[in-house]
């Protein structure tokens, strides 16, 4: 794939030179070198953090349970949530 896109940012000296360095042993250009350890570290991350769309099915499976709990067809629902909600509280929990 044709890299099209720049990006920049400074960085320590000694970093720079560390990465010029590695650069030449391996007999690639720094940009290539920064590919290629963002990629690792991205490859990382997406292992330690698992598969998204798995999360995202995760997390809306534990809101499901809620879906749907406060119902009703009041316009001003969302300004009286917190009443209903105690109300609820109160009629579930006799307090």
């Amino acid at each position: 794939m044709a890299k099209t896109e720049v990006y920049s940012w400074r960085v320590d000296p000694q970093v720079k030179m560390a990465l010029e360095h590695e650069a030449r042993a391996q007999r690639k250009s720094v940009a290539q070198v920064l590919d290629t350890i963002a990629k690792q570290w991205l490859d990382k991350r997406k292992r330690q953090n698992g598969d998204d769309e798995a999360e995202q099915a995760r997390l809306h499976a534990a809101a499901a349970k809620c879906f749907g709990t406060i119902s009703g067809g009041d316009l001003h629902r969302s300004e009286k949530v917190r009443e209903t909600v105690r109300e609820r509280l109160r009629e579930r929990y006799g307090r």
